[in-house]
């Protein structure tokens, strides 16, 4: 059977020294063993990894791609060996990539990380805040934080929340404007929508008199793409707001929103997961990361 690790450490030492020469000195081998082993795996794959000259060294696309898995695959040959040797009780160490919603990373996220890296002081941690749906494998990252449904099922995610939506106004909305005593009293206000859901169906309620659920189209002059946005717009007085209450329970408890149309709520609920790539087994630095958000995020 090929050693195939073999070929990605040689492979990885190669594309990060930008030498064979250097790479065989680290490696105790010579430039032409070096060379050749190169060559095999090139070979082996049917592309060319990377572009020599007498004076440098250059990564093909190709190689970029299978440099970064190589990568990925060696450290965790590493970090399984280090479990193995230590007992299962590897330290959670080395670069940790992770992704995030504004609203999640600002709110949730981010106040924890003191606390985070004083319990594990030999991570790196590199935190990404955006409202884009990245691709976790191309963008590197280790662990991203999602917010709704999952569309990706070659994902593995874990639950860490669920939360309510709730429909919010400002004190001064509701003194100008009036407060909303029925779903039908929306035609009279203007609702603040997200520009990436599918609005025109508007907002569930649910009949508080005979259980049974609907839609209640709603309708206004401002969409935003992201949870903080509205949330600014709304604590501003300039219309209603269906969010997740983890975006507003803050604003809600110091009386700067209020809850509206309560006796009318669905119920529905945004799920909250930290979603990965990978095997069942986990780096102990992204499990020590997921175990943390579990027991600690609120």
């Amino acid at each position: 059977m090929d050693n195939r690790a073999g070929e990605m450490d040689v492979f990885a030492q190669v594309a990060e020294l930008r030498s064979f020469s250097a790479a065989g000195r680290k490696l105790r081998l010579s430039p032409s063993a070096v060379s050749k082993l190169v060559t095999r795996l090139e070979d082996r794959l049917g592309t060319r990894l990377l572009v020599r000259t007498t004076r440098s060294l250059q990564l093909t696309a190709e190689g970029e791609v299978y440099l970064e898995r190589a990568q990925r695959i060696l450290a965790e040959i590493q970090e399984t060996e280090r479990m193995v040797t230590a007992g299962g009780a590897a330290t959670p160490r080395g670069p940790l990539r992770v992704s995030a919603s504004v609203a999640i990373g600002v709110r949730c996220i981010v106040p924890l990380i003191p606390d985070f890296l004083a319990l594990y002081p030999e991570i790196e941690l590199d935190i990404s805040l955006s409202d884009s749906i990245i691709d976790i494998v191309g963008e590197r990252a280790d662990v991203a934080i999602r917010v709704g449904p999952l569309r990706d099922s070659s994902l593995k995610a874990r639950k860490l929340l669920e939360r309510r939506r709730v429909i919010v106004a400002s004190p001064a909305y509701v003194a100008k404007y009036g407060m909303p005593t029925t779903p039908e009293d929306l035609d009279h206000h203007n609702c603040l929508t997200f520009n990436f859901r599918p609005t025109a169906e508007g907002w569930p309620f649910r009949d508080p008199a005979i259980g049974s659920e609907f839609v209640k189209p709603v309708y206004g002059n401002l969409q935003a793409n992201n949870g903080p946005t509205v949330r600014s717009l709304c604590l501003a007085g300039l219309g209603l707001a269906r969010v997740g209450n983890f975006h507003v329970q803050p604003d809600i408890e110091a009386g700067a929103l209020v809850p509206v149309l309560e006796d009318f709520n669905a119920g529905d609920i945004e799920l909250i997961h930290a979603v990965y790539a990978g095997h069942d087994y986990l780096a102990a630095r992204i499990r020590a990361f997921i175990d943390f958000l579990a027991s600690r995020i609120t």
